[in-house]
């Protein structure tokens, strides 16, 4: 089915573009938190690789043709009667979720150039009445200039495009959204755009801020006169949608590393169980602290599961069933916050997970020191040394990084 303007039909059909941005953490750059686009450029920055490298800019070539519904007068009276182009050079937003949770981020895309091989209906030269060259013929063709050394207000040149007899191409550059139009000097039978390609530039999410996980999204823009894409009301496309789908790759990195024997640890006095004896035997907390080594790029959340609970915290038990607290906390390295950015310093672990729910960097951490702090505190202390009183408590904590926040 199709719908009629200006004679022509209108296929309802779209084109459809694949774009993908990842991001990995880079030991050798660990303050650049962004993502990379990993689309391979086809159309313009496919040929013109330097300018584009330069100019930071990507391009799309869809498979869209645009071909003339009707002649194009000498000296028409509107942009709208000739070559012209309007395309969406305002930035849009568009969602994308990470199916498996449905968190959302938003990207935001702007069409940055447009340029296409313009198709003549016969040789530039006999097109202006003969006598004159071909590069001259190209220029007495348009009001202004030609296409390819120069381009129309507002539209900006990025390089120079090229000429033949029967076509040339160009690209130009959309600062902003706006009408560039080239009027015609001589009566043109036909015109065609073929082989056309856009830029388009990206404002990524902050991926330290996101998990781990693809995030999908897209955008459709309507192409066709009075449409996103804009060519004028002469030159009608082969398709009346663009469509963009995104995919957003986040591949964080978190792994914890403890020294040797650090999943055991022993309690000790304040200066060991020695210096304990010589002073008394005094009331005194038991503690040992765990280091460990932290590589984080994204969000996480700490967990506590106890062989014994008590209360909100972990208990060791003794073999006659007697059992007394554990407190658990632990300290992170900088460059690790909570939620409000403050420094992770014997934050303590609790069963209920309040405190620890979530952990972000605020740049890559590689292999950067933490520790994990066992306290048996003086308090509860005192029990544990009376006549009779066991020799001997243990139990199992288990401290649980996640990155599924």
């Amino acid at each position: 089915m199709g719908s009629v303007l200006g004679g022509l039909a209108l296929p309802v059909a779209a084109a459809v573009m694949e774009i993908r941005a990842e991001f990995k953490p880079d030991p050798a750059k660990p303050h650049l938190n962004i993502f990379e686009n990993k689309t391979p450029s086809t159309g313009y920055c496919s040929v013109n690789i330097l300018a584009c490298e330069l100019a930071g800019m990507f391009s799309l070539a869809p498979s869209l043709v645009f071909t003339s519904s009707a002649a194009i007068a000498a000296f028409h009276p509107s942009p709208r009667q000739g070559a012209m182009l309007n395309v969406p050079a305002q930035w849009r937003d568009l969602t994308v979720v990470r199916s498996e949770t449905g968190a959302t981020e938003t990207v935001r895309v702007r069409i940055s150039g447009f340029g296409s091989t313009v198709r003549l209906p016969d040789d530039v030269v006999n097109l202006v009445g003969g006598g004159v060259s071909d590069f001259q013929a190209h220029d007495m063709l348009w009001t202004g200039s030609n296409w390819t050394t120069s381009a129309a207000p507002p539209c900006r040149l990025l390089s120079n495009g090229s000429r033949g007899n029967f076509s040339f191409t160009y690209f130009w550059l959309t600062p902003v959204e706006a009408v560039c139009a080239r009027q015609a000097r001589f009566n043109l039978a036909s015109l065609s755009y073929e082989r056309v390609s856009f830029a388009y530039e990206l404002v990524t999410p902050n991926p330290l801020g996101m998990s781990t996980g693809e995030y999908t999204g897209s955008l459709t823009y309507t192409v066709g006169p009075g449409k996103d894409f804009d060519l004028g009301d002469v030159m009608l496309p082969n398709d009346n949608e663009l469509t963009l789908n995104f995919t957003l790759d986040v591949q964080h990195l978190l792994k914890i590393e403890l020294p040797p024997g650090g999943n055991k640890v022993e309690l000790v006095p304040q200066g060991g169980w020695q210096a304990w004896l010589s002073q008394g035997r005094r009331s005194t907390r038991l503690f040992r602290d765990q280091t460990f080594n932290i590589w984080s790029s994204g969000r996480f959340k700490m967990e506590l599961q106890c062989q014994f609970p008590m209360g909100n915290t972990c208990g060791l038990q003794a073999a006659t069933g007697e059992t007394v607290p554990l407190n658990i906390a632990v300290s992170l390295p900088f460059g690790i916050g909570d939620e409000s950015g403050q420094a992770i310093n014997r934050k303590p672990l609790l069963l209920d997970g309040s405190g620890t729910r979530v952990f972000g960097p605020t740049r890559y951490v590689e292999r950067r020191p933490g520790a994990l702090h066992f306290e048996i505190p003086a308090s509860a202390m005192e029990p544990m040394f009376l006549p009779g009183a066991p020799d001997r408590y243990s139990g199992t904590a288990t401290v649980i990084w996640d990155s599924e926040v």
